[in-house]
Order: structure tokens, then sequence, then C-alpha cells
């Protein structure tokens, strides 16, 4: 914070184009309760997961629905987009019963603040490791098929199976610029903080590879809001002294500034009607990558894309689709790309199948006399 304020003021072409081009939002503590506790144990007496842990027992960064398990158990049924969408899932409602064993900080109000902001990308700042870590989290269970050995039913904890996400080589992006730019975190030879190295001396790793979980804010934020979300342990003491403040700073400032920096990466744009107004919650999809993202209330869309070329749509309940292609480029800054889109009649054909009971309107063969039954349905439905 005091870094983006001073060179802001003192003329800092980098931090003034940030700034004046990017909403920055800073959390200085997502889990006070946990801070609390970890402080008072400090840097020699804390442990790994101490700061994970609120006042009310629950570790933060797990106590997330778990919308990866529910999108897999759908792709399993085939219900898969037609009955269950593959990108704004929504909460399970034990979840959002009034006795549900949720935090304060992940319960209604953390959701609602997630879904308001709509941040592309999140990032949450850890310790007590020097790595990037990226969805999934969770490990899906290995899927059973006729033609499939039997396996033992712990097979699971021993032998999850890593599962991608539909953009996992944008995360991979989004993961190495940050490591890439860090001065330290791609020199594993030594190993990790605690364990070897999980990272293959790249400094990033898929969540599930290295500590699979369920119900993580990282998987959470995906599959239910528009944000790509990463989490970047900074370093291997969770309290370092300050003494080593400073060059815990050099170690990640550079980093910081690059990652904030790939918001500006992609493809963006405006969702309108021919009569200029926007449409909102409209659907952006790009083809090849099977997760949607969608408008917020005033029309506008961020889509963080690899460059390359990609065939984009815009879609609205109520009016034709239409699509373009958008080219990403290396260069830091998002492709304008909107879409205008025309009313469509669906929306008047629902309301008189309606009419009709949802029932297929019989269709009259001209030159072929009415029954008095078919006659009276016409008058009726006219």
């Amino acid at each position: 914070m005091q870094f983006l304020c001073k060179e802001y003021q003192d003329g800092n072409p980098r931090v003034r184009s940030l700034v004046t081009e990017t909403r920055i939002h800073l959390v200085p503590s997502l889990n006070p309760d946990g801070y609390e506790l970890a402080r008072e144990a400090g840097s020699e007496l804390g442990n790994w997961a101490l700061g994970h842990w609120t006042e009310e027992g629950y570790d933060l960064f797990e106590n997330f629905p778990d919308l990866a398990s529910a999108l897999w158990a759908a792709e399993e049924r085939r219900l898969v987009p037609h009955k269950f969408p593959n990108h704004h899932i929504p909460i399970p409602e034990h979840y959002l019963a009034e006795d549900a064993t949720v935090s304060h900080g992940t319960g209604r109000s953390g959701r609602a603040a997630m879904g308001r902001w709509r941040l592309t990308p999140p990032s949450n700042l850890q310790g007590g490791e020097k790595l990037v870590s990226y969805p999934f989290d969770t490990a899906r269970p290995v899927s059973e098929t006729p033609a499939a050995a039997p396996r033992p039913p712990d097979d699971y904890e021993d032998n999850p199976e890593l599962q991608e996400t539909p953009d996992h080589a944008i995360f991979r992006w989004l993961a190495i610029s940050y490591a890439s730019a860090h001065l330290t975190m791609t020199e594993t030879f030594r190993g990790g903080c605690h364990t070897q190295d999980m990272t293959n001396a790249m400094g990033i790793v898929q969540g599930a590879k290295w500590h699979p979980r369920a119900g993580s804010m990282n998987d959470f934020s995906y599959l239910h809001t528009n944000c790509l979300e990463l989490s970047l342990y900074l370093g291997c003491d969770k309290f370092p002294h300050e003494s080593e403040l400073q060059q815990e700073w050099e170690n990640n400032k550079e980093s910081l500034l690059t990652f904030m920096e790939q918001v500006h990466r992609g493809i963006k744009g405006l969702v309108t009607d021919q009569q200029g107004e926007p449409i909102a919650n409209a659907t952006i999809v790009v083809g090849g990558i099977n997760h949607n993202v969608k408008t917020a209330s005033g029309g506008d869309y961020w889509r963080i894309l690899n460059p390359g070329e990609y065939r984009v749509s815009a879609r609205a309940e109520g009016y034709n689709p239409s699509v373009k292609t958008c080219s990403v480029f290396y260069d830091i800054g998002a492709t304008q790309c909107n879409f205008v889109l025309s009313r469509s009649n669906w929306k008047r054909i629902r309301e008189i199948m309606a009419m009709n009971g949802n029932r297929p309107i019989r269709r009259i063969v001209p030159g072929r006399p009415m029954t008095p039954r078919e006659r009276l349905r016409l008058r009726m439905r006219l």
C-alpha cells in the first residue's frame, strides 16, 4: 500500500498506469482471528497452518462449498451443460441454511463480496511455503468404468486423479508470471520449505497434486464466480522477524506488480442490445474452453486468455447470439471485443407454448377442414 501511494505521488509511470487503469482491492487480513493466534505464537513457535483457523474453529481456506465434486458428479451423469452449468454453479441449499457449519468469513457476507467485486484475477497471499498454487485443489475420485478392474474402496485417498480446469493453461500463465518474477521462488535445488520440491523447479504447482483438499476458496471462486484465483505463498517463514521484512518485500515486489498487470491480458468489452442498452448476465463463451463468464450489471465483461485467436460468442435469454473472432496479443493490453445482440422471437414463442400448456402446437394443414374442436382451440389461442 505504501509503495503504490508513494510511487504514484513520485510520478512512477508504471505505478501510475496500474493505479489509474486497474481496480485494485487490498484486504489486509481475511482471517483476523487466525492472525492474532499466529502472531502470539511468533516465528519460532507457530506451525504451518496456524493462521488458517478462525476463533470458531474453522479452517477458513477449506470452508467453502465443494462445487468441484458436484460438477464432476453431474458430468458422470452427462448432465453438463444442458441441465447442470459448467460455470457460476449455484451454492447447495444445505450450505445456505441458518444452522450450517460455516465460518463468518466464508458465509453470506464473504460470498456476496466475492460475487459483487468480480475480481480478475484475485489472489490470496499466504506464508509457510514458497510457491504458487492454482486450481483444482480438489482431487477427483477415480471413475469406475465397466472395462476397469475393481479398485479397493480406499484407493481414492492413495491415488486421486488430477483433474485440470478448462483454464489450465491460463492458470499456469498467471502462476508463472508471479513465480518467474520472484527473486528466489524458482531456486528449488535445495527442495521445498518443508519437503521435497513439488514444483519441478518452476515454483508453481496444481493444488490437488501438492495438498489436495475439498471446498477451497480457489475452487469456489473459479466455479461460482468469474474469478481465476490463485494462492501465492510468499516465503517459508509465516512470520519473519522485523530485520527480514525488507528482503521479503524485495523478493516479492516485482512479482506483485507483474501479477496485477496480468488483468489487462485477454479480451474485454460490452454486450448491448441494438438500442445501446447494456445486457447484464449475458454469457461469454470462448471456443475450446469449457468454462464461461457472465457480464456485470453494466454489460461489461473481462476474460483473461493466453495469446492466440479465439472464436467468442455472446448469448443472453431473449436475444439472438452473436459470434466473432477475437485475437489476444503478447503485449499487455486486453483486446476490445464488443457484442450487439438483436432480440429474438423465442420469448414470444415460449409465451404461446405456455398458453398451450407447453404441449406441441398442432400444425394446420392447408386445404384440410378443421374439426370443431380444432377451430375452438384456435379461437381460444388467438
